[in-house]
């Protein structure tokens, strides 16, 4: 019977092979990027992806690479010859300020790096992720790589109890109730980048899009099935 912890670090890996197999983080960003997952009986601890990897992509991640660190940054558990991922303030400094966090992920996918340097708003274009997008997404105005306390409190801080912000030429960071959520939310907001970019190339800056009355009366109904 595996441990908590053991269980913990072998979802994580699984969600960052996820993001790979999802066209999130491959190609020449195939190795940067990384998900994240509180220890549910330690909240001041979570499991995320390190470096220092023979092969360092996501796709080869296994439950073994992960590193477990506290939320100040600070690794505490995992392989003696691996580290914190170099961008560990993304994760730490959210998941200290926002407890209802329970996982993180930070990629770097295509459509949404460039809708965020064109500044093109990503609106509802589909179903899928709507309620993402239906609000204006924050932006966090740097293409830098986030590396200390005071750019992970301002990134963390800009975010607030938002699912995901936009990182200018960067990438984009989203975060869930739990690592399936976090994962998903990733999922669809490139999808929406993605059709808001065509909408863009086929009609210009002023595409139509979905009204925001219609958006809310899908987000507003009750399922079939609880």
């Amino acid at each position: 019977m595996p441990t908590e912890l053991e269980d913990v670090q072998r979802q994580t890996a699984a969600a960052n092979r996820i993001l790979t197999d999802l066209g999130l983080a491959v190609g020449v960003t195939s190795a940067l990027g990384h998900a994240s997952m509180r220890v549910p009986s330690e909240p001041n601890k979570f499991v995320v992806k390190g470096r220092e990897y023979e092969l360092d992509a996501l796709s080869e991640m296994q439950a073994d690479d992960m590193v477990v660190c506290d939320t100040e940054g600070f690794k505490v558990g995992g392989r003696p010859d691996l580290t914190q991922c170099s961008e560990i303030k993304i994760h730490s400094c959210i998941y200290k300020t926002q407890p209802q966090v329970n996982s993180v992920v930070h990629v770097h996918p295509r459509y949404t790096v460039l809708l965020s340097v064109l500044g093109v708003t990503i609106v509802p274009m589909c179903q899928e992720g709507a309620p993402l997008v239906r609000n204006p997404l924050k932006v966090y105005p740097h293409v830098k790589t986030i590396q200390t306390d005071e750019e992970g409190m301002d990134l963390a801080t800009l975010m607030g109890s938002d699912k995901a912000i936009l990182m200018q030429g960067h990438g984009a960071v989203t975060v869930g109730a739990t690592l399936e959520e976090s994962v998903t939310n990733m999922l669809q907001l490139e999808e929406q980048a993605r059709m808001n970019y065509l909408a863009y190339s086929a009609a210009g800056r002023d595409y139509p899009k979905i009204p925001l009355d219609l958006v809310d009366a899908m987000s507003n109904r009750q399922p079939l099935h609880e």
